[in-house]
């Protein structure tokens, strides 16, 4: 191998190696993680909107409520129909959740925990249910 070839080579390795480093940009610094539950059949669907009402008794909540601690939240809820339940918790900071639900006997509840999380649910149709869990850092 040549001296120039060599050189080349060696310039060559050590522009591939600093270059990344120079125009590299930060890591976002948040970022969330979600699941949501909702049920496939009636059957599932019963048993998941009992144990979402058995909640709502335990905590005193009748129809809709919201409760947040921390700073920045914004929740709401819209629901058309009788025998609608729908709660929405967040702890933490800077949070976004709407819940919708037309129809009858529909049962959902969204949980937000940490920081910028946003969930949007619309229910439609009768005796549906579900949960939705997030968390962000």
């Amino acid at each position: 191998m040549s001296l120039n070839m060599l050189k080349l080579l060696s310039v060559s390795l050590l522009i591939g190696a600093i270059a990344p480093v120079g125009v590299s940009t930060p890591a976002m610094a948040g970022g969330s993680i979600s699941f949501d539950l909702a049920t496939a059949d009636s059957g599932e669907g019963n048993l998941f909107s009992t144990g979402l009402r058995a909640y709502s008794l335990y905590r005193g909540l009748k129809d809709a409520d919201i409760k947040q601690l921390g700073r920045g939240n914004m929740a709401g809820i819209a629901q058309a129909g009788r025998g609608n339940l729908g709660f929405i918790r967040q702890r933490g900071t800077g949070h976004s959740a709407t819940l919708q639900q037309n129809g009858n006997g529909n049962a959902y509840g969204i949980f937000q925990y940490g920081r910028n999380t946003r969930t949007d649910v619309v229910q439609d149709g009768n005796n549906g249910s579900g949960l939705s869990f997030s968390y962000g850092w």
